[in-house]
């Protein structure tokens, strides 16, 4: 594993973040509402807009792109014990069929907890798809019964 490389997308490399977001809403969810051109452009415009609050961490195989993480940073309503908070959403972790199962994913989970203890987050909350909650529980994520959440109408019609 010694050509494995964790760390930060660069702006150069969003487009092949955006094929593996694409890949992973084919392999999941079925035929994408909208046409791939129009979704990667989008997807390279929404994450340059959005770099100071989604920060994106790829797992590499040599120059090859095998995998993603986004790390969302929500800042928190001061606190008289803590003027300066936040916490952080653990979204779109994919890795590559082929690669799975061989604790990449792990090594892409540690960059991303390592990365939130630097910018000092007070918690991650992650949404899982059931066979992958066994890899964030071997990583310190575990069940909150204080956390809740619902669903609402969607404004826009990317997945």
């Amino acid at each position: 594993m010694d050509n494995i490389t964790v760390r930060p997308a660069a702006p150069h490399e969003l487009d092949v973040v955006a094929e593996l977001r694409w890949q992973w809403v084919l392999e999941e969810q079925g035929a994408p509402v909208t046409e791939h051109e129009e979704f990667v452009e989008h997807f390279v415009s929404w994450a340059r807009e959005n770099a100071s609050s989604h920060r994106c961490t790829v797992l590499a195989r040599d120059e090859a792109i095998i995998g993603m993480a986004w790390l969302a940073i929500l800042q928190r309503v001061p606190s008289p014990r803590a003027p300066q908070r936040a916490s952080g959403d653990l979204q779109c972790v994919y890795v590559v069929p082929g690669e799975r199962d061989s604790g990449l994913g792990g090594r892409l989970l540690d960059a991303i907890l390592i990365s939130a203890r630097e910018l000092g987050l007070e918690r991650i909350t992650v949404h899982s798809t059931p066979r992958a909650i066994p890899a964030y529980s071997r990583h310190g994520f575990e069940p909150s019964p204080r956390l809740l959440h619902t669903h609402v109408a969607r404004t826009t019609s990317y997945p």
